[in-house]
């Protein structure tokens, strides 16, 4: 024992191959007898590395005290290794007790280096085994919480450590929702996902509904099951629909392992992909391969003026993690993830942590980079930023990013809603930004003046010739070099002094009432009108956005849209076209009585980036970032030239 004054031991093992350190253990403390029981996947080039195990006495801001080593030689397995110290070999330092299993390598291994003493934020990174796809469809005969006999119900969804919230339906007992996401499936043998029921209520606790779950283990996979679940611990009746499918290609592999670099492969993966198979599983956009090669400055986090770094990779639900580089700011991951891309929309988030012993970890950066600015195969070094993405941190990290894709399966799923993330932040209260009152102004008296000219001879194909004008317009203005859109600059401490500190109403005591509960009802109803001011001004921005050709993809998807639709308007009666479109509209619940209902114009606005969006990701940046931390002093937002 190394502790005097407790006569106890903290001990931990740290795990070396070729004198790399490939894995640590948790710390047991205060035990001479520690028993671990952790499990970590290894990935060993070659049986002649014997695995090197040392262990130690963890010491809380000193350096921690050497116990013994040992050497597991793996051409013999031995499982009990007597510990020994190089200077004292004849000291009987203890044993170690493994267990020790060798798989051959396969060239789709999967690499799970996952300690079980990580938080949940960290095991979100392990790899899951498939997709459960649940609709919110509606609930029947639900028990009535307000004095005027209704309720305002909304339901919570938990399936490990993932979580959802629906949108709450006001004045009813009989609520329709109608939405529909997906939560990851990690266990084969299925899981539980429990279900809660609350009623909102505005200033105060909202009130318990009833709850319910469901076993997965007993839905078959690849087929849409309808549940019609009753509330236990209150009335009525949840309905949904509960889909499992096969997980869906995402890996975690050495820098070797690389998946696109096999031409055969790359070969297959084109194909799939290509022209041809556009309208084949549709929901299977294209994949994407990640290429984490190292960072370099990175902050120092501990007291020793080190950090333990891993890095974490996410797609919009889809998240992976590297194992951790100890003590070092200058680490080397050479990881290579591969997701499946489901929108082309999406932002690729890549955040680095340090580990932390028994603690949540802390956050040293992050890059976010939209699928649509990659460059394929071309390493890059990105600057890191804070979690916002407002201002820059210390370091940067070099990532070598491939994305292959369907055109024509991306331009429809700009159609359908984006999915959501599982936890949704609150609303915050701040100042409404009315910067998109000039755009409207400008484009009415646009218009006015155009309206004056052709109202005598206006046809109705006009309309989408004349957005088609504009679009081509503007791209003319980018190509010759004299667009203007670079033209203001907007520090970050002006777009963030309006912002204000957030609050959790969920942990506000019910028993306030009077004065308080008007205040906060108050509050409520600013909040929605906020939220309505800036979703006008968030889709007056996008619709701006479009004919600027911020997104490239969107403005040739506008202008394929534009041009079918100066097409069908003036070859086709417009009678005909309302009467398709009435038929259509008043038929889909007939047809498929459980579809969740969507606009394709709203679907394809929420996919264009708003001017607060550009500010945080540079969407029209088709380069590699500047390293240097004074070009990150300031932000450019991109304003229109009306």
């Amino acid at each position: 024992f190394l502790d005097v004054f407790t006569g106890t031991s903290d001990p931990y093992v740290k795990f070396k191959v070729a004198g790399k350190e490939v894995f640590r253990s948790k710390t047991i403390h205060k035990n001479l007898n520690p028993v671990w029981d952790e499990k970590v996947s290894l990935l060993v080039e070659s049986l002649r590395e014997p695995l090197y195990m040392k262990v130690f006495d963890y010491d809380f801001g000193l350096q921690d005290d050497f116990m013994g080593s040992a050497y597991l030689y793996l051409e013999t397995l031995d499982v009990t290794l007597d510990l020994k110290d190089p200077h004292y070999p004849n000291h009987d330092l203890g044993s170690l007790e493994l267990a020790v299993t060798l798989i051959p390598k396969e060239g789709d291994f999967r690499e799970t280096h996952q300690s079980l003493r990580l938080s949940d934020v960290h095991r979100k990174a392990q790899l899951w085994r498939g997709i459960v796809s649940i609709s919110l469809i509606e609930a029947h005969d639900l028990q009535p919480m307000d004095a005027n006999g209704l309720s305002d119900p909304y339901v919570k969804f938990r399936m490990g450590h993932q979580k959802y919230k629906s949108k709450t339906i006001p004045k009813t007992l009989n609520p329709q929702w109608r939405e529909q996401f997906d939560f990851h499936l990690y266990d084969e043998q299925g899981g539980f996902i429990d279900v809660t029921l609350w009623d909102k209520d505005a200033g105060k606790k909202d009130d318990f509904m009833g709850r319910c779950q469901v076993d997965l283990s007993l839905l078959s996979k690849e087929c849409t099951h309808r549940l019609d679940l009753p509330l236990e611990e209150g009335e009525g009746t949840l309905v949904l629909l509960v889909t499992l499918t096969a997980s869906t290609a995402v890996s975690i592999a050495d820098l070797s392992v690389n998946v696109l670099d096999d031409l055969h492969e790359r070969k297959e993966i084109l194909h799939r992909y290509s022209l041809l198979r556009s309208f084949h599983n549709i929901k299977d956009v294209g994949m994407v391969q990640v290429k984490v090669i190292r960072a370099e400055g990175l902050m120092a986090a501990d007291v020793t003026g080190k950090s333990d770094p891993f890095c974490v990779v996410e797609l919009s639900n889809d998240r992976l993690q590297t194992h951790t580089v100890y003590k070092n700011l200058n680490p080397e991951w050479n990881k290579v993830f591969t997701f499946n891309v489901k929108d082309i929309h999406s932002v690729l988030e890549v955040t680095v942590y340090d580990e932390d012993r028994d603690r949540s970890a802390d956050f040293l950066g992050k890059v976010a980079i939209p699928l649509l600015n990659i460059q394929n195969g071309e390493r890059k070094a990105y600057a890191l930023k804070s979690k916002e993405l407002t201002g820059p941190t210390k370091g940067v990290i070099f990532l070598e990013i491939d994305v292959i894709y369907n055109i024509v399966k991306a331009g429809l799923r700009t159609l359908i809603p984006i999915e959501p993330k599982y936890i949704e932040e609150e609303p915050r209260v701040s100042k409404q930004q009315y910067s998109f009152l000039l755009f409207v102004h400008s484009f009415c008296s646009l218009f006015l003046q155009l309206f004056v000219v052709v109202v005598w001879n206006f046809e109705l194909y006009m309309l989408p010739l004349l957005l088609l004008m504009l679009l081509a317009w503007n791209y003319f203005l980018i190509a010759s070099g004299k667009d203007t859109r670079q033209g203001d600059v907007v520090t970050v401490e002006d777009l963030l002094e309006d912002e204000e500190e957030d609050f959790d109403r969920d942990d506000k005591d019910s028993e306030r009432k009077g004065f308080m509960n008007k205040l906060y009802a108050i509050q409520d109803v600013c909040i929605s009108v906020q939220n309505a001011l800036d979703e006008v001004a968030s889709y007056g921005e996008r619709i701006k956005n479009t004919f600027n050709w911020t997104v490239p993809f969107l403005s040739w998807l506008a202008i394929v849209a534009l041009c079918a639709a100066t097409l069908a308007v003036y070859f086709i009666p417009l009678r005909y076209i309302v009467l398709a479109w009435g038929v259509n509209k008043f038929t889909k619940k007939l047809r498929d009585p459980y579809s969740i209902d969507n606009n394709e114009l709203l679907d394809f606005l929420s996919r264009v980036p708003s001017d607060v969006q550009v500010v945080c990701i540079p969407y029209n940046i088709h380069r590699g970032c500047d390293t240097s931390p004074s070009k990150h002093n300031k932000i450019i937002m991109m304003n229109s030239a009306v």
